[in-house]
């Protein structure tokens, strides 16, 4: 199924918004369901990937940031089944990582720290002993992803200027982390290509700071950096995509409404290919998550500001054409997942 998603992030109920999209890229939402969670009902929750999908698209989940519990919803053609919740374990719960059967969830508030849960069975069963620590209290985390096989991952922390990584066992458990210098300030949202993670850089928000680097992954649980701060000419820079074919990435600039896309060498190094690439409301905050779709052919972002999800379709050259929009979002709206 060919659907996209976000939560409203409500404090009272949180619910997942499900749109169906068209065979041009056209979205129109089928309904929403609730995750029997509370989200933080505050605007622009500061974190990518709050709502994530597993590898077939047959399992999604969400961060509940409000009540601390994760939800997995099985996905039918008349939309989303509520399976299973779970407490995560620690405080504001904003970013969740899928391989296989396996999923980890961020949890930014407190000491902060992560925690892995079995999904087989449809059903959320915490990993004995795979709670580990961040690099430092304050850390500010961002973002939860696994690396494309499974054995590595990776959580950057704002607090800290710096990324964390773990390897993971073949039970599933974490161990770490190993932390690394971030190459520039405020590291944010990061995706992978193959062999490398291209991580974008805040820079605190300063205006026309926005960039983004690169790390190879050379063994599980080491990164390796590549290039080093590239900046985009824009400003708040915070979440990434990047293409099925792993030749670029595309970066979201909340300051000004706009996206950035960067090529991506075959040994991971990233050079700017547009500074705006596309936008929602040029000039205009509010743009924030983003994702590629399993087939690789749309890229969607969500403007929380607008209360709007825009597409585009990506060109072989990476290009983007827009391809509309649909609103009727709350102002709280957050995270974004594609199948």
């Amino acid at each position: 199924m060919d659907r996209i998603y976000v939560q409203t992030n409500d404090a009272e109920h949180n619910e997942v918004v499900v749109f169906d999209r068209a065979g041009d890229g056209a979205i129109e939402p089928i309904g929403r369901f609730d995750t029997g969670g509370r989200g933080t009902g505050v605007p622009h929750l500061a974190s990518q990937s709050s709502v994530a999908l597993n590898d077939d698209g047959s399992l999604l989940l969400v961060a509940n940031a409000g009540s601390d519990e994760l939800s997995l919803f099985g996905v039918q053609d008349v939309g989303l089944r509520l399976e299973s919740r779970a407490s995560t374990g620690g405080s504001m719960p904003t970013s969740v990582a899928v391989h296989g059967e396996i999923a980890y969830v961020l949890n930014a508030g407190g000491e902060g720290g992560i925690a892995g849960f079995a999904l087989a069975g449809g059903a959320l069963e915490p990993i004995e002993g795979s709670a580990r620590p961040l690099s430092a209290t304050g850390a500010d985390p961002a973002q939860i992803a696994f690396s494309p096989d499974g054995r590595t991952l990776v959580v950057t922390e704002r607090g800290t200027n710096a990324i964390s990584t773990y390897t993971v066992d073949e039970r599933g458990r974490a161990e770490g982390p190993q932390t690394i210098a971030s190459s520039g300030a405020t590291p944010y949202g990061f995706d992978f290509t193959d062999g490398a993670v291209v991580v974008t850089e805040a820079f605190g928000g300063e205006i026309g700071a926005a960039a983004a680097s690169s790390y190879a992954l050379r063994e599980p649980g080491r990164l390796v950096p590549v290039s080093a701060s590239v900046g985009d000419t824009r400003s708040e820079v915070c979440w990434a995509a990047v293409t099925k074919d792993g030749r670029f990435v595309y970066v979201t600039n909340f300051g000004d409404g706009t996206i950035s896309s960067y090529a991506v060498g075959d040994d991971g190094s990233i050079d700017l290919l547009d500074p705006v690439a596309a936008s929602t409301r040029l000039g205009e905050k509010g743009i924030r998550d983003e994702a590629i779709t399993g087939d690789g052919r749309f890229l969607y972002a969500l403007d929380a500001d607008a209360r709007r999800v825009y597409g585009w379709s990506v060109g072989d050259d990476g290009s983007l054409t827009p391809v509309g929009d649909a609103d009727g979002l709350p102002e709280t709206v957050a995270g974004l997942a594609a199948s």
